[in-house]
């Protein structure tokens, strides 16, 4: 499917939906405008979770995710909105992660569009299973934590697997500040239980 096909497919309530090229990759200032907005989103969406200073990705993870095709951004009016990174994890699943729509453009349904893009982009890639991920507190109630939990339940996800974050990304571990559980949501696309 082509860029334009991908825009027409996605443009709702004014957004245009579509993944970055990855010629796009050596635009640093593009590279550089994702990551603030993912930062920005995941320092209140995360608070208290990570120790302080510590941010969720950097001007050349964004670049690389570009490069490989996995950074899809929501544009109004050529603005960035939101973005979203889809990635393949194997044969029949793909995850989206670094979800995140512009702060002073909350309500306008950003977040929903970009996951049905990313849903809708599995579906036709021929996925049978989207995967998201959340690092939720395990001793207290983060309520963006809270929010997501209940948000995306409703639209369909469920818990597959809950563990500690050291089981996935032990690199993370050390910059954690407290005690967090890594819990794993799966959707099935073709309409069944996943």
């Amino acid at each position: 499917m082509s860029r334009e096909e991908q825009i027409d497919m996605s443009s709702v309530n004014g957004l245009d939906i579509a993944y970055l090229s990855p010629a796009e990759a050596g635009d640093l200032g593009l590279a550089a405008s994702v990551a603030a907005l993912i930062n920005e989103v995941y320092e209140v969406a995360e608070e208290g979770l990570w120790v302080e200073g510590t941010t969720r990705t950097s001007t050349q993870e964004v670049e690389s995710f570009v490069r490989s095709a996995e950074i899809v951004t929501a544009r109004l009016d050529g603005a960035i909105v939101g973005c979203v990174r889809i990635q393949r994890l194997d044969e029949r699943t793909c995850e989206f992660g670094m979800l995140a729509a512009a702060p002073k453009r909350r309500g306008m349904g950003i977040g929903r569009e970009l996951v049905r893009f990313a849903e809708q982009d599995g579906r036709q890639k021929g996925f049978e299973v989207m995967q998201l991920e959340l690092l939720v507190p395990r001793e207290w109630s983060q309520p963006s934590k809270v929010f997501l939990n209940e948000w995306y339940t409703r639209i369909g996800y469920r818990v597959s697997a809950t563990g500690a974050i050291e089981d996935y990304y032990p690199e993370l571990a050390p910059l954690l500040a407290t005690t967090c559980d890594f819990v794993i949501y799966h959707k099935n696309l073709r309409g069944q239980p996943a």
